[in-house]
């Protein structure tokens, strides 16, 4: 009976120092998956709670919500330092075009200048003027943003509401009952500003999917190649011909003017290329 008991005893034993053993594992594999999306900079990481004790699992929620916090901090910070750096480049540009432009259009209205050989060289310097000045205009929005006005609004009929502007895509939208506090119009001009790259990337299906108190925005277009995926939101950065590389930029700084922050999956959602997180206040 003694000898059962002892048995019985160090079985248990054993097997409870297996489980800890186990159980101390996976929270190391825990401990480093988190310092390496640190040391990548990618703090909306997200880690289950399930299989926690209580007091570990009250941590790591701590840790996950601290994530995205550290997320959201190091968004603004990147948008004032642009907008302070856009403030100065834009400023600085125009005080030089303006004058080029006012001269040589100047000239080219005076009759001297009209049907000589200069008139064409004089107009080229106009052209190239104008468009600077049109360029660098553009580039005003990023420091001119209007403050954001919130209220109460279900987030499933507005997205459903953006649907109906684009019938050509192939739609998506798994979002369950749920009232966000927004600026509709900020967040609308995001949302359509990540719809407009995502066609520009031959996009021919769009989700947008309510995960983890975030709103993912997905395509299947052409994925963004990993070398560039940490430069798409600097302001002046485009990989098009014909791209301004504002669009991002601007997305990103909608968001913190809420209090909010945008960010670019480093997995995109299953069936997609490419995923965008949009994270409220």
């Amino acid at each position: 009976m003694i000898v059962t008991i002892i048995i019985s005893l160090a079985i248990a034993i054993s097997l409870l120092g297996c489980y800890f053993i186990h159980h101390q594992n996976n929270l190391k594999v825990r401990a480093h998956l988190m310092r390496e999306a640190v040391r990548n900079h990618d703090f909306t990481f997200r880690l289950p709670v399930k299989g926690l004790f209580y007091g570990e699992k009250a941590l790591q929620e701590v840790l996950n919500d601290l994530g995205q916090e550290i997320c959201r901090l190091v968004a603004e910070n990147e948008v004032e330092s642009w907008q302070r750096l856009t403030r100065v480049l834009t400023h600085e540009i125009m005080n030089v075009t303006t004058p080029i432009q006012s001269i040589s259009q100047a000239y080219l209205e005076h009759p001297d200048v009209q049907g000589s050989s200069l008139e064409k060289g004089i107009q080229a310097i106009n052209d190239a003027s104008t468009h600077l000045v049109t360029f660098v205009d553009s580039y005003r929005k990023l420091t001119q943003l209007q403050e954001p006005v919130k209220s109460e609004h279900d987030l499933q009929s507005f997205i459903y509401g953006i649907s109906a502007l684009y019938p050509s895509l192939e739609w998506t939208i798994n979002i369950p009952p749920t009232r966000i506090s927004m600026d509709e119009s900020l967040v609308r001009q995001l949302c359509i500003n990540i719809i407009k790259n995502a066609m520009e990337a031959n996009a021919k299906a769009i989700a947008f999917t309510w995960h983890d108190d975030s709103l993912h925005i997905s395509n299947d277009g052409t994925p963004i190649p990993p070398e560039i995926r940490r430069d798409i939101f600097i302001p002046f950065y485009t990989t098009k011909q014909s791209g301004t590389g504002i669009g991002l930029a601007l997305s990103r700084q909608l968001m913190a003017k809420q209090g909010g922050y945008l960010s670019l999956a480093d997995k995109a959602d299953s069936g997609y290329h490419t995923t965008f997180i949009v994270a409220f206040q």
